[in-house]
């Protein structure tokens, strides 16, 4: 009989099941499931927009408009999480997240009105809100303490596996059609939601409202972490937004914008180690270095102008800053409030996706004036600005701390 079960495989998967430790088992799940909604199914309308807009022949307006609605069906997920997780349990958010993930997806890939463009495109977009903070009060109610650091880093890391998917995907885009890379991530998104329910343990329903008084000392609790959130979101969004810009005006070949994302995601890869970092600099000095890391990213990028190294350097950089700067927001906020993870997360993450929309309009208001390498020079001045501010907060912290001990 044993031998019969190994001949179908599934004796194996069970072993490997049972010899990750929980931790591990609600890492690589979430790692899946948000690698697919965060790191494809948000980033993938950028990516595929020169083609969709070749094929649909829609005007620049309609394409804006489109690309603002994904914001607000990141930010419709990000509200919605946590009252689906309140009724039905943290498990619930992650489940319908890939659920709209595929639909999307699905939407996109036969999409030829451009209201069917926008209702796919909108969908793909509110997975990434949906599925991200929830995976912190999983692990906080079903990960060892010991684990909890590491199993963040290692879900919000999956991030830059999507990114590297996503890149080869979009050289199924540049070769055949555009709509074969959403199709491949539909069918990703269907895989990591499966995988999900399989790994991750269903949890009770946490129906406990939000006093004012509680959201009050949230907030409180929350100043520095939420501070870091709207510079580092804002400069994230201006290195995304532009980047594909820096290579189209220096001539580069169109292969540069996938590998440009691939770099990323292969280099940000350096992500998982975040929980051992932070538990041995402390989560305030990581997220300062961060800063600093994509402050030296953004001014590479904006001296680049048409060297490939420079550009490809500026996207290695980047992806150790990116990645390691989401997970140590993950890790950070779940320290500060263990009892409350999800919704401090979530919390910065809604003010990080104000600050992601409003950097963009005021990037775009400036760059007649100053050009695009003067704009990606400045940000990577408030990046590094910002950097140095929160080392000196932490280092100020940590002596005040020091110094009431007996």
């Amino acid at each position: 009989m044993q031998c019969s079960q190994r001949l179908h495989g599934t004796a194996p998967i069970e072993e490997v099941t049972m010899a990750l430790s929980a931790g591990g088992r609600i890492g690589l799940a979430g790692a899946l499931v948000v690698g697919v909604a965060f790191g494809m199914a948000r980033y993938a309308y950028g990516l595929t927009l020169p083609s969709i807009r070749a094929d649909l022949g829609l005007s620049e307006l309609l394409l804006g408009f489109i690309s603002s609605a994904t914001f607000a069906g990141y930010l419709a997920g990000l509200l919605l999480a946590g009252r689906l997780a309140a009724r039905f349990g943290s498990r619930a958010p992650t489940t319908v997240g890939g659920i709209c993930g595929a639909l999307g997806a699905v939407i996109v890939t036969l999409a030829e009105p451009s209201g069917l463009l926008a209702v796919g495109v909108v969908l793909a977009g509110s997975a990434g809100g949906l599925v991200w903070a929830p995976y912190s009060d999983i692990v906080t109610r079903s990960v060892p303490l010991q684990q909890q650091p590491g199993a963040l880093a290692i879900i919000t890391t999956g991030t830059s596996g999507g990114l590297v998917l996503l890149g080869g995907l979009a050289v199924l885009a540049v070769l055949g059609s555009w709509r074969l890379a959403w199709a491949g991530i539909a069918l990703a998104a269907v895989a990591s939601a499966l995988v999900n329910l399989r790994l991750v343990p269903k949890a009770r329903p946490d129906p406990r409202p939000a006093t004012r008084a509680g959201s009050s000392s949230l907030a409180r609790t929350l100043r520095v972490p939420g501070a870091y959130s709207v510079a580092y979101f804002a400069v994230i969004v201006i290195y995304f937004t532009y980047a594909a810009d820096v290579l189209e005006r220096g001539a580069l070949p169109a292969a540069a914008v996938p590998m440009l994302y691939a770099a990323i995601g292969f280099c940000g890869m350096v992500g998982v180690a975040t929980g051992a970092f932070a538990q041995r600099l402390g989560s305030v000095r990581v997220a300062a270095l961060c800063l600093v890391t994509v402050g030296v990213a953004l001014a590479l990028l904006g001296l680049a102008t048409d060297s490939l190294t420079a550009t490809a350097a500026s996207a290695c950089i980047f992806g150790v800053g990116y990645m390691t700067g989401s997970a140590v927001l993950a890790v950070w906020t779940a320290e500060l409030a263990p009892e409350r993870a999800g919704a401090a997360f979530t919390a910065c993450l809604i003010v990080g996706a104000l600050s992601s929309v409003t950097a963009p309009a005021l990037a775009g208001a400036v760059i007649p004036d100053l050009g695009l390498g003067v704009l990606l020079l400045l940000t990577a001045t408030v990046s590094l600005l910002s950097g140095v501010a929160l080392m000196l907060h932490g280092s100020a912290r940590k002596v005040r701390v020091g110094e009431t001990r007996p």
